[in-house]
């Protein structure tokens, strides 16, 4: 695990190596940006989307948060971070493509399922708490089947976790409109941590297949 030091020095690497090979890439964006794919990722450190789709600077328009969650839209007081971000991407940005991705081992899934945090209580009125419980709906008939423990119970909230995202996404007025008039394309995607495998979603079968 890198200490704060050595995040320092891979930042020194950085100027005399990536940032000297891609200079001309780095003049191009202090133009601006003007990415075609917006990425809704969880905020786990393990699961970089930059890292799984290998990309270069100024190509994807990224927000991350606990389990890749996508609130629904509403128009109440307060300071809504991912409906902000978004709007600025569809709107502002006119990305082509939105993408929410979820992935294996997700603790923000993982707590909406047994609603403990590391075997202790989310609590009452807690950020995380009020957070998944966007998950509340989805994790009933999952708790149903599988239960609240095991692997088998995990994957299938965090691949409903996405489906759920789309869901709320679908909620937004500037989102309809754009994929109702083919501008806009939303797509769900899976990475398992464990294998480094990318599923994407089928909506129309509501199954996660293997990409490429």
């Amino acid at each position: 695990m890198k200490s704060y030091d050595q995040m320092i020095e891979g930042y020194q690497r950085f100027r005399s190596g990536a940032w000297q090979t891609q200079h001309a890439r780095w003049e191009q964006l202090r133009e601006g940006q003007s990415p075609k794919v917006m990425v809704i990722a969880c905020s786990d450190s393990r699961v970089d989307p930059a890292q799984i789709f290998d990309v270069d600077p100024g190509e994807i328009f990224v927000v991350r948060n606990v389990a890749a969650m996508v609130p629904p839209y509403e128009t109440s007081p307060g300071q809504h971070g991912v409906s902000a971000a978004l709007e600025f991407a569809v709107q502002f940005l006119e990305v082509q493509h939105v993408v929410v991705l979820g992935h294996g081992l997700c603790g923000g899934c993982q707590a909406a399922l047994t609603q403990s945090m590391h075997g202790n209580p989310l609590g009452q009125g807690g950020f995380v708490a009020q957070w998944i419980a966007m998950l509340d709906e989805v994790r009933e008939p999952i708790a149903r089947e599988f239960g609240t423990t095991g692997r088998a119970a995990e994957r299938a909230m965090e691949l409903a976790a996405v489906k759920k995202s789309l869901e709320n996404l679908r909620t937004f007025p500037c989102v309809r409109e754009k994929e109702a008039g083919g501008s806009l394309a939303l797509h769900g995607a899976f990475f398992a941590i464990s294998d480094g495998v990318l599923h994407l979603l089928d909506e129309e079968s509501g199954e996660f297949s293997p990409a490429g």
